[in-house]
């Protein structure tokens, strides 16, 4: 199974690295819901290291990148770097603990979870997705035909930026529970018929432009665009719960 060898790979990185995985999670289409049958798989960890590798004057990596070819696409951040992104309200950080495809969890980690939802600030995320659903748009929505998971690359974080606005929490991985809220119910069945293409199809299928898809992802993203600076900022602004955890994990580090 995938999943087994994943972790496998999770334990040689610990051996060789030295570190110790805290926690490792879907990132890309399968998390999303949307992928097609030769689509890889995006495994991205989070680790820490011994204390004295944070005490170096030098300066140190603060990413493992382990593997990238046809079926893996496995890479992962130490625990400073995901804290300080915490911190910032970084979207990825969001989106990696929410994923619904979990390869490891550590019970640390449900620590350093639970702070997450003090730092997400609304208009932070909102930006985000909504400079993905544009550049999508810009880039892979105007030729003449279209590749179908960048229609699905333009959606999703159209959604997500219109869950922002409504709900002002981070938007969930899985695309059908973004899309039962989301989206307009007179497109339900086109995407539901894509979504059915997508996952017959292989990563490069490419299909005629939709129409009303087409303009809905146009006025959805103007509309977002327009209301963009009235959104107040909302998060944490305090590092102590962010010091504390991450100096509780080097105190209780021990290699694998």
């Amino acid at each position: 199974m995938i999943k087994d060898k994943i972790i496998q790979k999770l334990g040689e990185i610990e051996t060789r690295e030295n570190v110790r995985v805290l926690f490792c999670a879907e990132s890309g289409s399968r998390s999303w819901g949307f992928a097609s049958p030769d689509s890889d798989y995006d495994a991205r960890f989070v680790y820490v290291r011994p204390a004295e590798y944070y005490l170096k004057l030098g300066k140190t990596r603060d990413v493992i990148e382990w593997q990238l070819d046809d079926v893996y696409d496995i890479s992962g951040w130490d625990i400073q770097k995901y804290l300080r992104l915490t911190y910032s309200s970084n979207a990825t950080v969001f989106e990696w603990s929410g994923s619904p495809v979990v390869y490891k969890k550590t019970d640390e980690w449900a620590r350093i979870a639970s702070l997450l939802p003090a730092y997400f600030n609304r208009r932070a995320a909102l930006g985000h997705y909504l400079g993905l659903a544009k550049g999508n748009l810009q880039k892979n929505l105007t030729e003449e035909s279209v590749k179908l998971k960048k229609y699905f690359y333009s959606l999703r974080p159209m959604l997500c930026a219109k869950w922002v606005v409504e709900k002002g929490t981070p938007p969930p991985m899985p695309f059908d529970e973004l899309a039962a809220e989301m989206l307009d119910r007179s497109l339900a069945d086109e995407v539901r018929t894509l979504l059915e293409l997508k996952a017959q199809a292989a990563e490069s299928e490419r299909c005629a432009h939709i129409a009303a898809l087409d303009e809905y992802l146009k006025s959805g993203i103007e509309e977002l665009s327009e209301i963009a600076d009235s959104i107040t900022p909302t998060g944490s602004k305090d590092w102590t719960p962010l010091d504390r955890v991450f100096l509780s994990l080097l105190n209780g580090f021990s290699a694998p």
